[in-house]
């Protein structure tokens, strides 16, 4: 399960998708909550999507090629206020853009840093993403940072906050929880 992967194609404009061959799972978050760590993480590889602590850094659609089955898809992330009006305005029409074309959309994971309350941003994401009647997974990162007693606890705000049970917690960093979502997505592509 996920044993070859490559780096397709960085796209800053839809007219560049590349034809929609295989099955795509998108993967979409907040700025920094680890959307190309998770990408390196599922994939097993440490440099395949490249990853920054600087919010805002994936600023193009990302495609990856996986198994020659399927298009792991990294969208550019939401919330990072120190880039320009006009560049944020961009990245939100080439997310949306993409969302709306006509594509084998199987699955959108939602990644959120699991510290983190959901705010009213995170709410319309649902909300958005809800408006695509396509299935979609919450997965929590970065649980490496939280002790141990908190877990459910943050699990239950975002159970709460998303009406949802596909929740998945995970640490990217440490490599925990991978195997669950690994399998999850697997039934979307298969």
């Amino acid at each position: 399960m996920f044993e070859q992967a490559e780096f397709l194609k960085s796209l800053f404009n839809l007219k560049d998708l590349p034809p929609p061959k295989y099955p795509e799972i998108a993967i979409l978050g907040r700025s920094n909550a680890g959307k190309s760590s998770l990408i390196n993480a599922l994939l097993n590889q440490k440099r395949l999507a490249r990853v920054s602590s600087t919010p805002g850094f994936t600023k193009a659609i990302n495609f990856y090629l996986v198994d020659r089955k399927f298009y792991l898809v990294d969208l550019p992330g939401y919330g990072y206020a120190k880039v320009s009006k006009s560049l944020r305005l961009k990245w939100q029409e080439l997310v949306e853009g993409y969302l709306r074309s006509i594509r084998d959309l199987r699955l959108l994971v939602l990644i959120f840093d699991i510290r983190r309350d959901p705010d009213e941003l995170d709410l319309s994401l649902i909300n958005f993403v809800n408006s695509f009647n396509k299935p979609y997974s919450i997965v929590l990162n970065k649980i490496d940072l939280c002790k141990k007693a908190e877990l459910k606890k943050r699990r239950e705000v975002y159970q709460k906050a998303f009406s949802s049970e596909q929740i998945f917690l995970i640490s990217c960093q440490e490599k925990i929880g991978l195997k669950e979502i690994k399998v999850f997505i697997s039934k979307f592509v298969c």
